[in-house]
């Protein structure tokens, strides 16, 4: 019993901390967008320099990094995990990998011993 209680203490942090990452997340996007929509704007430099950036920039900055904020939003709240692939792929790995191992080894020790 105290094992299965172990269990959900653990994924229950880990959902904190995967939350916790999102509102990060989250929280730098609307600092670093509202900064450089001021850059943009000209305001840090009067627009010397921002007179060279073409207007497009304004809007594939927010909208790309807005995409990832969304994937990672769905990721961290809808618990779309991808975890059980990677878990499966990962054994399937190092089965091969010990297997592969195991009869280098095999080949060296006939190899020896005749």
């Amino acid at each position: 019993m105290e094992h299965i209680d172990q269990e959900k203490l653990e994924r229950a942090k880990q959902q904190v901390r995967i939350e916790k990452e999102w509102y990060t997340h989250l929280f730098i996007y609307l600092v670093m967008n509202i900064v450089l929509q001021l850059l943009y704007a000209g305001i840090f430099d009067g627009g010397k320099f921002t007179d060279y950036i073409p207007w497009w920039v304004r809007i594939t900055t927010p909208f790309f990094w807005g995409l990832n904020l969304f994937i990672h939003w769905f990721y961290a709240f809808k618990k779309l995990r991808f975890d059980g692939f990677y878990k499966k792929w990962e054994a399937r790995k190092i089965k091969e990998y010990m297997e592969e191992e195991e009869k280098d080894f095999t080949h060296t020790i006939r190899k020896y011993t005749k």
